[in-house]
């Protein structure tokens, strides 16, 4: 390496940043070498053609550049030529890169002032060699800058402008250059602003005023009430319009919004147009139909819309949210998904999903994590969302970072899907709008993530009758000083001569009116739904009883036409020794050679209902394979990789198949698949956990949406949740899907929750789901041992013949008249049961199961009990503790069942425990010998 070379190597100048600057000079060098100032084209020449130097490709020198990027930085001795004026200019550019990096921690973001900005020395000249000395001296610029070339004080200016001013930017940790680039062409190119018209000041002004007006009223009309004020973060109003309109110019058709419920009220009136007097109505406890759903408060409620924008009318959805924070977020995902599905949107640009966060449950709440984890998978992504976090910088009483994250920023979890991160001064409209519109463009360029940090502050306490300076003392008596948002933006106005006195007058009376008449404080359009996108719920609203028989059977040719459909594969395809076998059973199966296993019947569900135009999605940990091998509905190819799936290759007619192997999450999978289920009630949608057990990591997301949700917010749903269930000396994190939790929440008609124990019951029951015009949870105690069970078979007739069976009566021919004990039972018990009394050879107890333990089949149950006469004993059987599994919570049922007839009831089962299981296989084998014995004693 000639010395020259490494003198370039060896810079510190040269490294970071400098790079890509070093690749467009040199680019001007080769094609345009007249345009480049003298010292960069003897400095290039030097390079290329010294006496020592061999010579160098172009690309081989753009290579250096970039490895030079790499390399450690080393102190840099002197260069030749002008050598002086060359290291001053990578100084600069060094300079420019640090404020690229690291302006956003001196920006002023707080409109309290209360946080001390960061001293950062990579922002002084000092820290890179530069003096007030060269403050008149000329340095080249970025392309990315509006000028070529200025004085380097200008320059200062100009970063201080675009990176430190009401806007801090973070974008350098992205690792994708195009998005660099266009990034800083939209924030440099623009100095980090964009012109606002006076029309379009006063649009903002006109929304600042509704914002803050909406407030004062209800405070004043109803006094102490509960209502979370937007106060303090007003501009989020003309943010949220400005995405939308932005958004609605670059195509967007549909945009569903989840956020919390601090500002919920004022979007709900100030963006989405709901009815003064409607609002009032709930403030006043008026119900419209008070007796049908027990509703949820005011600030949980959903809402939709339509609003004109420069790309055509725009649909608006925002969802209904518990109290929990962030868990509305993936439910939002998940609806924007099923809505894309419905459009054919493959590139997912024209239904947006909005989530309005706070700035304490951002940083907090690990749901959102797993949201943001879903963003780029395949089965989950939604094309972008944009993420607006309400950073009002406390959280309930905790306003001290140092205890509310560990981060510098509460949208750093943001970074780990390289989304960039926008910080802006809430008391500044314009900023706030402009990000706005600027967070719409690059989600419709990138299709990614993007985070809008919108520092602002709480007027009131947590709530209107919580008093916030008895632990934010300093706080709130800087926050009572400052006036509304609106009335500082007016004096600005003012000052440019924008406005006069007299218009932020009337649009003040212009509110107060609106509100006094009960009207729509901003126009909607009253347009009838398209029914190519649109969803049909009436058919859904009949009040069905859950327990209405419905036919679910199949034609027994058209099973086999399927079944044959399914084991063809294409030509040359390599399949896997064991699943190759499988496929082979199932050939059999078809042909009725083999008796049909829980993995054909289930498959055959699916197949049915696909070939009768009922779109399947099936998510899970490992669910392509099944966590126990039994599903294989994607299949691999041994040479090549390719991955295929019969499901979705029957015919050409038939609906889509799309099984997805999940992220290794449980709530914010379980909540997408919920707000899945709820935009399309067409789509047969299921979630399957790894391991029943491992499903109480999402419980929120089944308290407060699966559960509850129809009685909330009439918001219907018939997600099924598949949860391998059972006894099987595995330890306690691998036994139970804590049953007992679903039966607890099982009221009104809002669930099934089922336990079948045949395949055939598996058939009917799936194709159930669907078929009847219902839409509610399904829950399933699943196999795991007893998928391969030599007794649980079934045959093609039992798929083509009958129904879903509440109740399976006795199997076996006992005497009825000799019958003294009946032993009730659910789920894999009952084979350990069967199995037994055949090697006891008793013909004096019959074993029953009860396939649906909700609604409980209490009058199916009574007429089975009804054929044994003398039995006088009546036995609940259960693999899990007393305290857990069924008992408990259907006990007062079959109580209600056998005294009528003066039978007694009895337990059999594990004692009571705090585990559901024990870790000693040896245990665990004696204690299931054990009630077994006890039940047919």
């Amino acid at each position: 390496m000639s010395d020259d070379m490494k003198t370039w190597q060896d810079s510190s100048y040269l490294a970071g940043s400098n790079a890509e600057y070093l690749e467009q000079l040199y680019d001007l060098f080769l094609h345009s070498p007249e345009s480049l100032d003298k010292n960069w084209h003897a400095y290039f020449t030097g390079l290329t053609a010294g006496e020592s130097q061999p010579d160098i490709s172009p690309e081989d020198l753009r290579e250096q550049f970039r490895i030079a990027a790499k390399s450690p930085t080393k102190s840099a001795p002197a260069l030749v030529g002008d050598a002086a004026h060359i290291q001053k200019q990578l100084s600069v550019m060094q300079l420019i890169h640090d404020y690229r990096s690291y302006g956003h921690q001196i920006a002023d973001l707080d409109p309290l002032h209360l946080v001390k900005r960061n001293e950062m020395p990579a922002l002084t000249l000092a820290y890179h060699g530069l003096s007030e000395a060269d403050l008149d001296t000329t340095f080249q610029l970025p392309n990315t800058f509006p000028v070529k070339e200025a004085s380097l004080r200008d320059i200062v200016k100009l970063l201080k402008n675009i990176y430190c001013s009401s806007i801090g930017v973070e974008y350098m940790h992205i690792s994708d250059a195009k998005e660099i680039e266009w990034l800083q062409n939209h924030i440099e190119h623009h100095d980090n602003r964009r012109e606002f018209s006076v029309d379009q000041k006063k649009k903002i002004l006109k929304q600042l005023v509704a914002a803050n007006e909406l407030e004062k009223y209800l405070g004043r009309k109803y006094v102490g009430q509960k209502r979370f004020s937007l106060e303090g973060g007003d501009s989020l109003i003309p943010a949220i319009n400005a995405i939308i309109q932005q958004s609605g110019a670059l195509g967007v058709k549909e945009l569903v919004m989840g956020m919390s419920h601090r500002g919920r009220i004022n979007v709900l009136m100030n963006v989405l147009g709901k009815a003064s007097r409607d609002l009032f109505n709930e403030f006043e406890g008026v119900l419209e139909d008070e007796d049908r759903r027990s509703g949820d408060v005011k600030y949980h409620l959903g809402f939709s819309s339509n609003v004109k924008t420069p790309g055509g009318v725009v649909h608006l959805s925002l969802a209904f949210n518990p109290s929990h924070l962030e868990i509305v977020a993936p439910v939002v995902e998940g609806s924007v998904r099923a809505r894309q599905r419905r459009r054919k949107d493959k590139l997912r640009a024209q239904v947006l999903p909005l989530i309005i966060h706070g700035d304490a449950a951002m940083a907090g709440q690990g749901v959102v994590m797993e949201t943001f984890n879903l963003s780029q998978a395949r089965g989950y992504c939604t094309g972008g969302t944009i993420h607006v976090v309400v950073n009002n910088q406390i959280g309930f009483t905790t306003s001290n970072p140092l205890d509310a994250r560990s981060t510098l920023y509460c949208t750093d979890i943001a970074k780990m899907v390289q989304a960039p991160v926008f910080h802006v001064n809430g008391d500044d409209p314009e900023s706030v709008c402009f990000i706005a519109k600027l967070a719409a463009e690059y989600r419709a360029t990138f299709h990614k993530d993007v985070v809008i940090d919108f520092v602002c502050y709480r007027r009131h306490g947590h709530n209107e009758a919580d008093e916030p300076s008895a632990t934010q003392p300093l706080m709130y008596q800087v926050i009572k000083t400052l006036p509304p948002i609106y009335k500082k933006y007016n004096e600005q106005l003012l000052s440019a001569k924008n406005i006069d006195d007299a218009t932020v007058k009337q649009f003040v009376a212009d509110c107060r009116a609106t509100l006094d008449a009960g009207k729509n404080l901003v126009e909607t359009v009253d347009t009838p739904p398209d029914e190519l996108y649109s969803v049909d719920w009436k058919p859904y609203l009949k009040n069905v009883e859950l327990s209405t028989p419905v036919k679910t059977s199949v034609p027994k040719d058209k099973i086999i036409e399927l079944g044959r459909k399914l084991t063809t594969l294409p030509e040359g395809f390599s399949l896997q020794k064991q699943v190759e076998k499988m496929l082979s059973d199932r050939e059999k199966m078809t042909a009725g050679e083999l008796p049909i296993n829980w993995g054909y019947a289930e498959t055959m569900a699916y197949a049915t209902l696909l070939d009768e135009g009922f779109p399947v999605r099936l998510s899970g940990q490992d669910s392509g394979r099944g966590t126990f091998a039994h599903r294989h509905a994607a299949l691999h190819d041994q040479k090549t990789g390719e991955v295929y799936y019969p499901l979705n290759n029957m015919t050409k007619e038939q609906a889509s198949f799309i099984c997805i192997d999940s992220v290794l999450s449980e709530e914010a999978v379980l909540a997408y698949e919920y707000g899945y289920s709820t935009a399309d009630p067409r789509v047969f949608t299921l979630w399957e956990a790894q391991f029943g057990d491992f499903a109480n990591g999402a419980q929120v997301v089944i308290d407060q949406f699966l559960s509850s949700g129809e009685q909330k917010w009439d918001r219907f749903s018939g997600l099924v949740m598949l949860l391998p269930h059972g006894y099987e000396s595995m330890g306690p994190e691998h036994s139970s899907a804590r049953l007992e939790r679903y039966l607890q929440l099982c009221a009104q008609d809002n669930m099934s929750v089922c336990s079948p124990t045949t395949p055939a019951q598996v058939f009917h029951m799936l194709r159930r789901q669907m078929v009847r015009m219902v839409r509610k949870p399904l829950i399933v105690m699943s196999p795991k041992s007893f998928l391969r069970h030599p007794l649980a078979t079934s045959t093609l007739d039992e798929l083509s013949e009958g129904e879903f069976k509440l109740i399976f009566p006795e199997v076996d021919d006992l005497p009825k008249k000799k019958v003294e004990k009946i032993v009730l039972c659910s789920g894999k018990v009952y084979y350990d049961l069967l199995e037994k009394r055949r090697e006891n050879k008793q013909t004096d107890t019959a074993i029953v199961r009860i396939e649906q333990l909700y609604p409980f089949p209490r009058k199916e149950l009574m007429d089975v009990l009804d054929e044994y006469p003398r039995a006088k004993t009546v036995v609940w059987c259960q693999e899990e503790p007393m305290n857990q599994g069924a008992w408990y919570q259907i006990s007062f049922h079959l109580r209600a069942c056998t005294t009528e007839k003066g039978r007694e009831l009895d337990y059999t089962g594990r004692s009571a425990a705090a585990a559901p299981a024990s870790g000693s296989a040896k245990r665990d084998k004696a204690e299931q010998k054990a009630l077994v014995a006890a039940a047919l004693a």
